[in-house]
């Protein structure tokens, strides 16, 4: 029986990833002619079109997007094994930033593939806002963290890409014809730059700024409250929070993009090893 070479799939799921052959080529490091090169023995071995033209695209097949499932398995049991079998050569500490809005949600979610990655790593954890987390990590002070922030200067990979919307308490009564009652954070905050920039271009529809908190504890205080509305990715939603959208009278809001950055410290070298198995595990090649 033919075997998968963890190569192929890597290279699998990175055009799975990006879209494109040769976005895949860079994000590997590698020329597109390598990468299509690689797919058709891929091909070879699976006997089968793994990818079909879409217009001008090559897009998976109904037969490449089950081997994309398989292909994160077989690389995070790759990657485990030989995790396990390097024992402590990974030791020491990590230490990971997270803002408090996926603290719930996202960052549980990386934590589970670190420590499948290196079980041996201690790990320091910091939950705060994401300006002030990548002001740590460009001082040193945190080896990777999570945030909405992108900045071209560092290395890093998109870890989601989640929907922003109005969010207001359960029980909010929202009047169209009345100024939407607005709850931010202080400066500097992305969320708050959304939702301002949308409201501004949104012609006639009034606002006025209701309440404004330091942190995410305050905000979502004041939403529970019913004090207003506020704009937020949707990992702040809770069961007693609502979306409001157009048919309420408010304008969309553009996507939050989640990335995971790395500070280089070449004195680290846990660091490198943590952040490549990372990727590989969670698909993120």
């Amino acid at each position: 029986m033919r075997s998968l070479e963890i190569d192929l799939l890597r290279t699998l799921l990175a055009i799975s990833r990006h879209q494109t052959f040769a976005k895949a080529a860079e994000s590997l490091h590698k020329t597109q002619s390598a990468i299509t090169q690689q797919v058709q023995r891929l091909e070879e071995v699976v006997n089968t079109p793994l990818f079909v033209k879409h217009g001008r695209k090559k897009v998976l097949s109904d037969a490449g997007m089950r081997l994309v499932g398989y292909a994160r398995q077989v690389i995070a049991l790759n990657d485990e094994a030989l995790t396990t079998l390097q024992g402590n050569r990974y030791a020491g500490s990590l230490k990971l930033g997270a803002p408090h809005d996926i603290a719930d949600t996202i960052l549980p979610h990386v934590l589970k593939h670190i420590v499948r990655t290196a079980p041996h790593i201690q790990l320091e954890i910091r939950v705060d806002r994401s300006p002030f987390l990548m002001d740590a990590l460009h001082a040193g002070e945190l080896d990777f963290t999570i945030s909405t922030r992108f900045d071209e200067s560092l290395e890093g990979v998109v870890l989601r890409r989640s929907p922003t919307a109005w969010i207001c308490a359960a029980d909010y009564v929202h009047d169209p014809k009345q100024p939407v009652p607005l709850i931010l954070a202080d400066e500097p905050s992305i969320f708050r730059k959304l939702a301002l920039e949308a409201l501004e271009q949104a012609p006639g529809l009034r606002w006025h700024i209701s309440y404004v908190a330091p942190n995410l504890v305050g905000i979502k205080a004041a939403v529970r409250a019913g004090l207003g509305v506020t704009a937020r990715s949707i990992e702040l939603l809770s069961t007693d929070m609502r979306v409001l959208g157009e048919q309420d009278g408010l304008p969309t809001l553009p996507d939050a993009t989640f990335y995971l950055w790395k500070h280089f410290n070449p004195s680290n070298s846990s660091t490198e090893h943590v952040y490549q198995m990372l990727k590989s595990s969670m698909g993120l090649v």
